[in-house]
């Protein structure tokens, strides 16, 4: 509410301590102030207008930080340095607003020299977030999804691009199965990187702050004992960094290969062609959309 400036205070800034035990609630969206935005400013610095009913749901699901935010931390730091000035760049969780906007508001890491899907746009009876998702509960309504695109047993069967972008030889599933499985092998080179160039090996914790750890006992995986925060990994380079920061962005929207398909696939497949110039990743056999 004292973002929006609901309380009358100054818009888009926080300058009052807010009570405690005062988490969002049905006052946060229901004010005038709150219907009547329109726009948004996303971390990127770019303002977008004419978001209607789904200004208020983008305000929070937008991310807090930017491609933007990443390329002014490399800046000026050789690609496979290991440098003490960088850490890890959280987009946030929940970031579906961020993807659906695509290359508008440049959520994700942008290679330069390379195109990237703009705002993804559904039939207008499936183009708002409240179209798609119960405003209260945010749980998706699949009836309308089903009604178009027949013939499948769940949403994440849907498929509108045939290619195999993964290249595991498999175009059978939906978008859903190539977008994770290009995540699984940004993983690997991700994994294959901190270990050869940063010396360092790398993992990830799910859902614990800041996400990547020191490997310690070099077994892949980030045990209790290892996420905490003394052992967060420190062996950043610009190279790994950007990649790092485009694998949260597609783990941090669970939903993105509804919200911005191609989007997701652009950012994962880049990632995984920058880090192939370091360290051995099958690109022959992935597409690009």
């Amino acid at each position: 509410m004292d973002f929006i400036g609901a309380d009358g205070s100054t818009a888009g800034v926080v300058d009052h301590a807010a009570a405690i035990n005062a988490p969002i609630g049905c006052a946060s969206c229901h004010t005038s102030a709150a219907h009547a935005l329109d726009s948004v400013s996303f971390p990127s610095g770019v303002v977008v207008g004419g978001l209607g009913t789904s200004a208020v749901c983008t305000v929070c699901h937008q991310g807090r930080q930017s491609g933007i935010s990443v390329a002014a931390a490399i800046g000026g730091i050789e690609e496979d340095t290991v440098s003490a000035d960088l850490a890890f760049l959280n987009v946030h969780y929940g970031v579906a607003a961020a993807v659906m906007h695509g290359a508008e508001v440049e959520g994700g890491f942008h290679y330069p020299g390379k195109t990237y899907a703009g705002r993804f746009n559904h039939v207008p009876s499936a183009n708002t977030c409240v179209a798609c998702h119960q405003p209260h509960t945010t749980e998706v309504a699949t009836d309308g999804c089903m009604s178009c695109h027949r013939g499948v047993e769940s949403i994440r069967d849907i498929r509108t691009r045939h290619q195999d972008f993964d290249g595991d030889g498999n175009n059978a599933g939906g978008i859903h199965t190539e977008i994770t499985g290009l995540h699984r092998q940004l993983y690997a080179a991700i994994q294959a990187y901190g270990a050869t160039v940063g010396k360092a090996p790398i993992g990830y914790a799910y859902g614990t702050f800041p996400y990547f750890f020191n490997d310690t006992d070099g077994d892949g995986q980030i045990s209790p004992d290892e996420a905490v925060f003394p052992n967060r990994y420190q062996s950043w380079t610009p190279r790994l960094l950007k990649a790092a920061y485009n694998y949260q962005v597609v783990q941090k929207d669970p939903g993105g290969y509804v919200h911005n398909p191609t989007y997701m696939l652009q950012l994962l497949h880049d990632s995984l062609e920058s880090l192939s110039l370091q360290v051995d990743v099958g690109m022959s056999t992935l597409r690009r959309p």
